[in-house]
């Protein structure tokens, strides 16, 4: 029986037997087509499919910019398809067993631009420096402060909030260039420290100390339960900040800036390894949902060094 035949006997079976909707038996129809064809030119047929054929057939489907989505859905028609070859008795075994579904790659929140996190700082800093007459009151500048600080520190960082909200005043050791993390698992990690972000948390505990909050165990000490800013709070007052320059609240949040600070990273040439790190990543594929950057560095390394990007293929000469 050819391709095209077992192909209709089984959209006639999920019909029947299975009471499908047209939609469905459309859908499974191009995607069984396109199997088919695949097949055909690999002169091979659906009786003789391998695992390896299926596993080609999805790999020419991403090379084709089809979605890991678009994919999976083209897997379960072949899927199905074979599992009713099997069952009629037209081949022995399911060569689709051993294939994994692709993964569609886990979605990030929204990454802020650079811009955009410049004007966040930069409004947080203006905030932090007011000179108004008359001048804040020494709550308002501890609380000023200690948002530019938290801000600075955690672009700077792509620490967890968690992790940031609950610094001890001995994270920050006179000039080192450095802090030290204390992260999941009660591990303990050291990420830089930008010049900015030390000028911010030196102006952040100046503030502390005049009005008489200073010398004790947190960085960022407040008055609730646990001694420390909370991170809800950190998020209550970045979000305010995001609305002030225009942007939405829902896309502002500590975790978006950690987001921030790997992305930016990564596309201004880090390796992934050392974005792992300075994360707390314990696995490297923690750190992959990034590769979205990685992509796209290389895909513009290309574009700009390859002698053949942006040529017009139809005017090049051939070569002697």
């Amino acid at each position: 029986m050819g391709a095209g035949l077992l192909v209709e006997s089984f959209l006639e079976s999920m019909a029947v037997e299975r009471g499908a909707a047209a939609a469905t038996l459309d859908g499974y129809g191009r995607d069984l087509a396109d199997w088919v064809g695949f097949l055909a030119r690999r002169g091979q047929g659906p009786e003789k499919a391998t695992p390896e054929d299926v596993a080609a057939h999805l790999g020419e489907l991403a090379a084709r910019g089809f979605e890991a989505t678009t994919q999976a859905r083209h897997l379960s028609a072949i899927r199905q398809f074979h599992k009713f070859l099997y069952a009629e008795g037209i081949r022995p075994d399911d060569p689709t067993g051993t294939i994994d579904a692709p993964k569609k790659r886990q979605a990030l929140p929204r990454v802020l631009t650079e811009a955009e996190v410049d004007r966040l700082i930069e409004t947080a800093r203006a905030d932090a420096d007011d000179a108004r007459d008359p001048p804040p009151t020494a709550a308002e500048r501890v609380r000023a402060t200690r948002l530019h600080a938290l801000v600075e520190t955690a672009y700077a960082t792509g620490m967890r909030v968690s992790e940031l909200v609950s610094l001890p005043a001995s994270a920050v050791r006179g000039e080192a260039p450095f802090l030290m993390i204390r992260g999941k698992g009660d591990k303990e990690r050291l990420v830089p420290l930008s010049a900015r972000a030390k000028v911010a948390l030196s102006a952040h505990l100046a503030a502390c100390g005049a009005a008489g909050r200073g010398g004790g165990k947190w960085l960022f000490p407040s008055w609730s339960e646990s001694g420390h800013v909370t991170r809800q709070a950190f998020a209550r007052d970045l979000k305010a900040l995001a609305m002030r320059i225009g942007l939405p609240a829902a896309a502002v949040s500590p975790h978006v800036l950690r987001h921030a600070f790997a992305s930016h990273i990564l596309a201004h040439g880090a390796d992934l390894r050392v974005v792992q790190q300075l994360l707390g990543h314990a696995d490297i594929s923690t750190t992959q949902i990034y590769t979205h950057v990685l992509d796209e560095r290389l895909r513009a390394l290309v574009e700009d060094h390859h002698p053949l990007a942006g040529s017009d293929v139809s005017t090049r000469v051939p070569r002697a």
